[in-house]
C-alpha cells in the first residue's frame, strides 16, 4: 500500500469511481488516480467474510445466528453493544461479529478462502509483529485490494466462480441489499480504513472511504467501486459520504453505461 496525493477540493479526493460489467468484469468506466492502487478493504471485507461464514455453515440465514455482545469485544460504536444477527452485522458494520466468524473458521481455513477468492494481495498476516491476522488483517493492516480488484472479485462472486456454495452467494447478496435507486436494485457495502506509515501503523487522520457493490435491472448487473480519501477525519464517515455521492449520481451514470 502507498499514500496517494490528496486534492485541495474541500480537503478530499475521489481516488476512483469504477463501473464494470458483471457478466465479464470488463471495465465500462474508470475515473480517478487510484483505481489500480491497493489499500485496506476495511469493512468491505465483510462481503468475503459473509461468503465464508455461509459456505462453512457458521451463518445460516439472514437472521441466524444471533450472538450476544460480550465485554472485550470491539465496541467503539454504541450500536455494536447488543445482540447481533447477520443482517444487523452488515447494516451497522459490527466488527466483533466479523471477528467471531473468522475465529470459528480458524486461520488455516480463513487463509484458504482468501487465497481461493484471489482477493487483493491475499495477505492475512495482520499487524506487523503481532499474531492477529485472523481477526485484524482487513482492518488497516496487511490485507489490501484495489478498486479494480474489488470489482473483479464481485464479478466472480456473481458469476459463481468463487469456491463457495450458491447458498453462500445468495445469502451474502441478501444481507447487503441497499434497495431501489432510480429503477435499479442496488447491493453494496461501505468501509472506512487508513493508510500505513513506515512502521506499519495506521495513519488515522486521513481515512479512506469505500463503497462497493452492484446494481441490477432487467437481467443486467453493473459492478461499481468508489474509493475516496479525506485530508482530515470528518464528522460524517468518509465511507458514508462516498456511498451517498455515488448513489446520487448512480441512475444517470448507469443509463449512460447500460448500452455498453
Amino acid at each position: 500500500m502507498f499514500t496517494l496525493p490528496l486534492a485541495s477540493r474541500a480537503g478530499a479526493e475521489t481516488l476512483c469511481t469504477l463501473f464494470a460489467d458483471a457478466a465479464t468484469s470488463t471495465v465500462l468506466s474508470e475515473e480517478g488516480p487510484g483505481c489500480a492502487a491497493r489499500v485496506t478493504p476495511a469493512s468491505t471485507f465483510k462481503i468475503p467474510i459473509a461468503l465464508m461464514g455461509y459456505d462453512a455453515g457458521i451463518l445460516t440465514d439472514a437472521h441466524a445466528p444471533v450472538w450476544s455482545f460480550k465485554p472485550g469485544y470491539a465496541s467503539w460504536r454504541e450500536e455494536w453493544k447488543r445482540d447481533t444477527d447477520p443482517t444487523y452485522w452488515m447494516k451497522e458494520s459490527v466488527v466483533w461479529y466479523s471477528q467471531e466468524i473468522t475465529r470459528r473458521l480458524g486461520m488455516k481455513r480463513f487463509n484458504a478462502y482468501v487465497t481461493g477468492f484471489g482477493y487483493g494481495n491475499a495477505d492475512v498476516a495482520g499487524t506487523r509483529g503481532k499474531d492477529d491476522g485472523l481477526t485484524r488483517s482487513w482492518l488497516s493492516t496487511s490485507l489490501a485490494i484495489s478498486p479494480r480488484e474489488q470489482a473483479a472479485f464481485l464479478g466472480r462472486m456473481l458469476r459463481g466462480e468463487l469456491p463457495v456454495s450458491p447458498h453462500a452467494v445468495a445469502m451474502t447478496a441478501a444481507i447487503i441489499r441497499y434497495g431501489e435507486v432510480g429503477g435499479w436494485t442496488v447491493h453494496g457495502k461501505t468501509g472506512m480504513g487508513f493508510a500505513l506509515d513506515a512502521k506499519g501503523a495506521p495513519v488515522r487522520g486521513q481515512p479512506y472511504g469505500w463503497y462497493v457493490g452492484w446494481a441490477s435491472r432487467n437481467g443486467r448487473s453493473i459492478l461499481f467501486a468508489q474509493l475516496d480519501r479525506d485530508a482530515t477525519r470528518q464528522e460524517t464517515p468518509t465511507s458514508v459520504r462516498a456511498r451517498d455521492a455515488l448513489l446520487a449520481e448512480l441512475p444517470a451514470r448507469l443509463e449512460k453505461l447500460a448500452g455498453k
